[in-house]
């Protein structure tokens, strides 16, 4: 069978989607990745995985493109002989679920990973755009050939009940993209490296919703009392995001010393032992990959008692919850684990645990395989 991923970014797929791909690969599917050029695209052809640029623009609002680019997808599935199109982030399963109308024998499968933006934000813009993008949605959603899948409780009862999708037979429960839980493992840390400076790491994209107001103001709280601890920041501006941080805000927190900015960075599996806490003070997730990885690593966990995150984070059990925007609460947790190595060893047990119970690729590709079975054409 003939298979395209299609995504908003090659970040997104490559970081996100490579264990299913290789996973379809290995199955001996045939596999495509469809994504708009960036960074990452050059690591697909080193692993064996086929892909193709796609003239698209992320914030773009301009019909005539957005036309030209739904044409543009149509020409492709046709070319490629596509037997199913799984769709990723909203504007790819608006998108590609219309472009699939002109191949009818074409499967469908779209991934919602999180409610994005429109649907997220109270902003003017995001407000307005909201009526049309969940008529959309409902249109699209309630195609004859499509299936839908959600990354946690909370997106299934809305996407269900808001785009009329009955469970099990339109709308499926699949927990995140897999963690490979034998290249994230907990860390082997001799007693030599104890001396060092406790390290708490916030692993995402510099985006306001992913609280990186409220994790600034933490560290600004725990470092007035305990000034040696350390606050790291792993993950790119993401200018194409309408919540991104702005490059000055960033160098601002930098120059104050309240944060270490490590970039982008390609090994997460080496990095996140090397954490004490990591943290995810999010707005809302459809599944924070960060976390599942984390946990799989050993790593205690702090996050938001928000959607996506406890689903993730049993509080009491392999981390804390706190509220959404409170970043006294978010301090108050992250120095609770620094006085209490043995509580942060419980927690670390307990999350690699939770992570090979819940979260381990084999699992979550079966589980997909199993929905693109529905959909199979061929």
């Amino acid at each position: 069978m003939k298979i395209a991923l299609y995504a908003n970014t090659d970040w997104f797929m490559y970081q996100f989607n490579r264990p299913l791909a290789l996973a379809l690969k290995a199955a001996g599917h045939d596999v495509v990745l469809l994504t708009p050029p960036g960074d990452f695209h050059h690591h697909f052809e080193t692993i064996g995985l086929q892909w193709q640029a796609v003239p698209m623009q992320r914030r773009s609002l301009n019909p005539f493109r957005e036309i030209a680019l739904i044409f543009w997808l149509v020409k492709a599935l046709r070319r490629e002989k596509v037997d199913l199109l799984n769709n990723f982030t909203l504007k790819c399963i608006v998108y590609g679920s219309l472009a699939s109308r002109a191949s009818p024998r074409i499967g469908l499968v779209n991934t919602i990973t999180g409610l994005g933006y429109v649907f997220t934000n109270n902003g003017i813009k995001a407000r307005a755009l909201k009526p049309f993008v969940r008529a959309l949605m409902t249109v699209v959603l309630g195609m004859t050939n499509s299936k839908t899948v959600v990354l946690n409780e909370e997106d299934l009862e809305f996407v269900s009940e808001t785009f009329n999708l009955e469970r099990n037979e339109k709308v499926f429960l699949i927990p995140g993209s897999g963690v490979d839980c034998n290249r994230f493992t907990p860390s082997t840390r001799g007693p030599s490296e104890e001396t060092r400076p406790f390290r708490v790491c916030l692993p995402a994209r510099l985006l306001w919703d992913k609280g990186l107001a409220e994790y600034v103001d933490a560290s600004r709280i725990v470092r007035s009392t305990y000034p040696d601890m350390q606050f790291h920041l792993c993950g790119a501006l993401d200018r194409g995001n309408p919540s991104a941080v702005p490059s000055p805000v960033l160098e601002g927190w930098i120059s104050e010393g309240v944060v270490i900015w490590n970039g982008h960075v390609d090994d997460m599996a080496a990095a996140l032992p090397e954490f004490d806490v990591v943290v995810l003070p999010s707005h809302r997730e459809g599944l924070p990959t960060v976390l599942t990885e984390a946990s799989a690593s050993g790593v205690p966990l702090v996050a938001t008692d928000v959607p996506g995150c406890r689903d993730v984070v049993n509080d009491g059990v392999n981390g804390f919850l706190v509220p959404k925007g409170n970043a006294k609460a978010l301090a108050q947790a992250i120095e609770k684990l620094y006085l209490s190595p043995a509580l942060r060893r419980e927690f670390g047990r307990n999350a690699r645990e939770i992570a090979i119970q819940k979260f381990c690729t084999p699992a979550v590709i079966e589980k997909t395989l199993a929905v693109y079975a529905l959909n199979r054409t061929t």
